[in-house]
């Protein structure tokens, strides 16, 4: 690529830069109100009079809504340009924001979460394709996705710290309200600083197959969550896990048959494409369950604050940050993604590992933050590479869609992980509480074991589930480093 006397590559966007921080800002407000509000549930729970039952939905129906129409907002983005995606979406989050922060009732604030994750739906993936327009070059453009890797990593994390801020010291509404002001700053900074190509005018919006593919992920997500109550042979939950699963192979049938597909599937024919969000749902599944398990073991097994349980996060969210714009941004254009993607995933599955030592009066020094820096070293150095790889080189017309399919994975994979490893953990409890409980007088100790036994448990499938990404990752993402291609194949310089 031909550079300017100043050493600035050629037609590049001056404010490039500065729009990297409106894209980071915004991508960081989609992925933190995924588990901001987690500090904060119980205080809502005892506001708006929720049941142990209903509670989750505050939850689950952000991540259901965001990660089951991430697709059709991606194709959206297509369709009519996404910049104007993007300030749509960011001002639709803030007045969903809005309406959830002034719930007086359960239902209210469950109807806000889930318009959250619509808004969502259409600001992430348009964030996504953004970055790969405004930076051209190469070595530029993985410093960039280093950042965004590292928000897309780390802004869980700091989701706990900022809930447990504005709980202590302000109110649970402020996890809601604290998205306004800073979607008025990205709405003024996109405006000024983000350019963007018309829409594609032969795009169409593929319905039935947004009807199909959400269903199916609903219902799958749906399934998981009810066998924490019901139990697994439940005729509901069997239900559920059927038609989920009916529904998704309709969807698949349908995208080989729709005029405008969804999701073209020659977008996850491609070996490393498949590779990158397989890889990106296997990862979060044990990162989004470690998440829940930590914030209840830190708040009611060793009984920290919320300000203290969210500052407990903060060395994995500097690992992941470490990880990403450190190693991972720095070898992306001379290590093949694999070699990042796979000693990642080999050390975030040692971090779980340390975690099934856990017992109730572990120390948080010597057994919870080597775990903890093991895991965020190992997601920074993963996710950089998957968003870099999966959007690398792909058509114009398709770019809005990988985008989302990178975001989907990431949002149904916390979905599942949040849910399947929660009924893993309840009911190993349940059972170990059984089989102990012989005197009344322990009733207390051993209920508290068996919830760390439970935990336990769960984290041990959260480990293998990520030995089993590094696995797919070794296996199935080949790509080279772009400076390896073999002689005269193309390098892409961006995705327009």
């Amino acid at each position: 690529m031909s550079v300017t006397p100043t050493g600035e590559p050629a037609g590049a966007d001056p404010h490039r830069w500065w729009g990297l921080v409106i894209i980071a800002l915004a991508q960081l407000m989609v992925v933190l109100d995924a588990t901001i509000v987690n500090i904060a549930l119980p205080s809502a729970q005892n506001a708006l009079h929720m049941s142990d039952g209903n509670r989750q939905w505050v939850i689950t129906a952000y991540t259901l809504a965001f990660g089951g129409l991430l697709l059709l907002g991606g194709r959206i983005a297509d369709l009519v340009g996404r910049k104007r995606t993007f300030l749509v979406g960011l001002v639709g989050f803030a007045v969903a924001s809005a309406i959830g922060g002034a719930a007086t009732t359960s239902g209210m604030l469950f109807g806000a979460r889930a318009l959250q994750g619509v808004f969502a739906a259409v600001l992430a993936p348009s964030a996504l394709s953004l970055l790969t327009t405004t930076f051209t070059d190469p070595k530029e453009r993985g410093k960039a996705f280093g950042i965004y890797g590292a928000l897309a990593g780390g802004g869980s994390a700091i989701g706990f710290v900022a809930g447990g801020l504005l709980t202590e010291y302000l109110n649970w509404r402020w996890c809601l309200y604290v998205n306004i002001p800073i979607a008025a700053i990205a709405v003024f900074g996109g405006l000024a600083l983000l350019h963007d190509r018309p829409g594609h005018a032969g795009a169409r919006l593929d319905v039935p197959g947004a009807v199909l593919g959400c269903g199916g992920l609903v219902a799958i997500v749906y399934g998981f969550s009810e066998a924490e109550p019901r139990g697994w042979t439940d005729p509901l939950v069997l239900g559920l896990f059927a038609a989920g699963v009916v529904l998704l192979a309709t969807f698949v049938w349908w995208q080989t048959r729709a005029p405008q597909p969804l999701l073209p599937l020659h977008i996850v024919k491609d070996r490393n494409r498949a590779g990158c969000f397989l890889t990106m749902g296997l990862a979060v599944i044990g990162m989004f369950g470690m998440f829940l398990f930590m914030t209840y073991y830190l708040q009611v097994i060793l009984g920290y604050s919320p300000v203290k349980t969210g500052m407990a996060f903060l060395p994995l969210t500097a690992a992941i940050i470490v990880g990403s714009t450190q190693i991972s941004a720095r070898l992306l254009q001379h290590a093949a993604p694999r070699m990042m993607m796979v000693p990642g995933m080999l050390l975030a599955s040692g971090g779980m590992v340390i975690l099934t030592q856990l017992t109730v009066d572990s120390e948080y020094a010597t057994e919870l933050l080597p775990a903890l820096l093991l895991m965020g070293l190992g997601m920074g150095l993963t996710f950089m590479p998957v968003f870099a790889t999966a959007t690398s080189g792909v058509a114009p017309r398709d770019s809005g869609v990988t985008s989302a399919t990178v975001n989907t994975a990431q949002q149904v994979g916390g979905s599942i992980g949040t849910a399947l490893l929660n009924t893993i953990a309840t009911t190993s409890s349940t059972a170990f509480v059984a089989a102990h409980l012989r005197d009344p007088a322990q009733k207390a100790l051993i209920v508290r074991e068996g919830v760390v036994h439970g935990y336990t448990v769960a984290i041990w499938w959260a480990a293998g589930i990520m030995l089993l990404a590094a696995v797919v990752a070794g296996l199935m993402v080949t790509a080279r480093a772009p400076n390896r291609e073999p002689a005269g194949t193309p390098v892409p310089e961006s995705v327009p």
